[in-house]
């Protein structure tokens, strides 16, 4: 079940919830939820099964492994971080970023939450590259159209002459 469910997403949160009340804990599933972010509660041992039976190679998470782990799936790079950070601005401290792994690169620690959460997602990327891409070739045609306008000028003011 773990394993069919991490093989749906490209990036994987493991963080710490404990200490959030029942409240809070709603609050964050309902923002999960509503960012299309899976959460799930998983025991340790089930959840080093799964990521030892996937195709990708999880071992740097292994150690994070211990005290109560809460999964957060997505399929954008940022999306968790950026989760928790907002989530954070209500909610004190958690939950707790115990590591990540990230468009094939593993992030450990609370320090890598601000890495994460500045990660552009591939939608972002594509936009970025379409917009560079655009701007010569609107410059060149700002340029003709300029261009052009002045050379019915001239020639107007030559005719007229």
């Amino acid at each position: 079940m773990i394993g069919d469910t991490l093989a749906e997403y490209s990036c994987v949160y493991l963080t710490q919830t404990s200490g959030l009340n029942a409240e809070k804990t709603s609050a964050l599933r309902r923002a999960c939820f509503k960012e299309g972010i899976k959460m799930l509660c998983v025991k340790n041992t089930l959840l080093k099964k799964a990521l030892e039976a996937s195709e990708i190679d999880y071992s740097e998470l292994y150690d994070l492994l211990h005290g109560e782990t809460t999964l957060l799936l997505s399929n954008t790079g940022n999306a968790p971080a950026k989760l928790i950070k907002n989530f954070r601005q209500k909610n004190d401290t958690l939950p707790m970023l115990k590591g990540a792994y990230v468009e094939e690169t593993v992030y450990v620690g609370e320090e890598s939450l601000e890495t994460l959460a500045n990660i552009k997602s591939k939608n972002e990327l594509i936009a970025d590259v379409i917009g560079l891409l655009q701007s010569p070739a609107k410059n060149v045609i700002s340029a003709l159209n300029s261009g052009a306008g002045k050379l019915h000028g001239i020639l107007e003011t030559l005719s007229n002459k």
